[in-house]
């Protein structure tokens, strides 16, 4: 905390396999947040949004980074991950799909958690 301001994190994947450095970091950050204590919530977006599926992370490899879906898990048990609405709806990804505690919402959410008094947004 910061001089007793309550601060949030909001951290937007953009990216997957198709980029695995950025997509890593993303989840590094958003998994690192919650472990200290800061509320956080993580987006899923473009080619991000496959990982929102059952076995979907396991498949994600980078040399020298925390495995994928440790890192999930850990969010999704400290924070909360979002899986954009239509990002899901182009990849035929439906609200039964998605790992239990993941939620599909859209852009006037993530605008809302964003613009939350302390809310730190980040885009990888």
């Amino acid at each position: 905390m910061l001089r007793g301001m309550a601060r949030s994190l909001v951290v937007k994947a953009t990216a997957g396999s198709d980029a695995p450095e950025r997509c890593s970091q993303a989840f590094t950050v958003a998994a690192t947040a919650v472990a200290g204590g800061v509320p956080t919530s993580l987006w899923l977006t473009g080619e991000s949004a496959w990982f929102a599926l059952p076995g979907r992370a396991a498949s994600f490899e980078l040399p020298h980074a925390a495995p994928l879906p440790d890192l999930l898990e850990a969010i999704i048990a400290g924070g909360s991950v979002t899986l954009c609405t239509q990002c899901a709806a182009r990849r035929g990804i439906g609200p039964d799909d998605v790992l239990p505690g993941i939620r599909i919402a859209g852009a006037a959410v993530f605008v809302e958690e964003s613009l939350q008094e302390g809310a730190q947004a980040l885009v990888y």
